[in-house]
């Protein structure tokens, strides 16, 4: 397998956008909407603590070290104005490197809690905690603003080519761990972090989520990206196969793809997710699926600053709204497919798209075929 040299990794990551985090006007608004929940709550302040609502509301800092900790800073929204509590070994770095104009940096010693700096800050009045508004945020987060939808549709399209890239290099002697790898090399290339990579070769296509293995591809094999640049995270699956397909095989990909075309006719402004929900239900049935398997592996939902934004289920909620993000994702035995897109006044928009990628139009929408080799 042909794998990035190092001259070529480097090539590509200077390439690759260096636009500075905090657009004024996308923070602006933000902000607005943040002050909004405060008014309709009746409270003067709101601590934001997860990695989901840090990078939205400093539009695109990143606020992590290690990809599996904790955020290493809290965020005080009072209406004075914006106050990020750090440690003292990660202040220079985030002054130099990711603080957005306009966002007072306070301190602790590296070995002190966060919360140490925030109530001294909070005062006598204590701060709404970011769960007692967890759905608000949601609200907020969702009407995607030009700046971030800009770089979505950037990073999207980098992780699109990437899969490209990689998969038309493969054979069926390729192990599942060298898919990865290269994924991962393009992906960090591209000034991003991969925080999911998996990778089945036709010995475990039953697993849907496959974590890779030394086992080669084989005739057939499933690769999937969720990368994160700017705090926002592109989700994609793609195919790839050595000989033409069986018929069942065939069929089951038609008909996982109308799944999803269903789904799409239903996530339009308005909409309630728990509604979309009931509509993929139906819709694994009315393709031959049967009524169970959408039990068998979550479906997707709203995307964005988190994987899923949340995950829909026939509990949540949450109304689309015009510029919003999705990743859907049916799947069913040996097939799947997933895109992440954005409701326009134009209509959907698939913003992980390759051109090189093979394709049919479903809808008037690019759909992902399995590439053969």
């Amino acid at each position: 397998m042909n794998v990035p040299a190092p001259a070529i990794a480097l090539a590509e990551a200077a390439q690759a956008p260096a636009a500075a985090p905090g657009n004024r006007s996308d923070r602006a608004a933000k902000r607005q909407r943040v002050l909004d929940i405060l008014d309709a709550k009746g409270h003067d302040s709101l601590l934001l603590t997860s990695h989901t609502a840090l990078t939205w509301y400093l539009d695109g800092s990143r606020m992590h070290v290690s990809l599996a900790g904790d955020p290493i800073a809290a965020l005080l929204v009072d209406r004075v104005g914006d106050h990020l509590v750090t440690f003292n070994n990660e202040a220079e770095r985030l002054t130099a490197e990711e603080l957005p104009p306009g966002v007072e940096l306070h301190t602790v010693p590296w070995h002190a809690q966060l919360a140490d700096a925030v109530d001294a800050l909070a005062g006598s009045g204590e701060p709404l905690a970011e769960k007692a508004v967890a759905a608000e945020l949601r609200a907020a987060r969702q009407p995607m603003l030009p700046g971030e939808s800009a770089r979505y549709a950037r990073l999207c399209a980098d992780a699109a080519r990437a899969m490209t890239d990689v998969l038309y290099r493969t054979t069926p002697d390729t192990t599942e761990f060298e898919v990865a790898s290269a994924l991962a090399a393009r992906i960090v290339a591209a000034g991003a972090e991969p925080l999911v990579l998996l990778c089945n070769g036709g010995l475990r296509s039953a697993f849907r989520h496959p974590l890779a293995t030394h086992a080669p591809l084989g005739r057939r094999a499933m690769a999937v990206v969720c990368a994160r640049r700017h705090g926002l995270v592109a989700n994609l699956t793609r195919w790839v196969r050595f000989d033409a397909g069986t018929p069942a095989e065939l069929d089951a990909e038609g008909r996982i793809a109308a799944v999803e075309a269903d789904i799409f006719a239903a996530t339009v402004p308005g909409a309630r997710l728990g509604g979309i929900f009931a509509e993929i239900q139906a819709a694994y049935a009315r393709h031959g699926f049967g009524a169970d398997q959408w039990t068998l592996h979550h479906q997707g939902g709203p995307a964005g600053y988190a994987g899923r934004d949340p995950r829909a289920t026939a509990a949540t909620d949450d109304v689309v709204v015009p510029n919003q993000t999705f990743t859907w994702n049916p799947s069913g035995p040996g097939v799947k497919i997933e895109d992440t897109v954005q409701l326009t006044a134009a209509g959907t928009g698939v913003l992980t798209l390759d051109p090189r990628w093979p394709a049919s139009d479903i809808n008037g929408l690019p759909r992902p075929l399995t590439l053969q080799l």
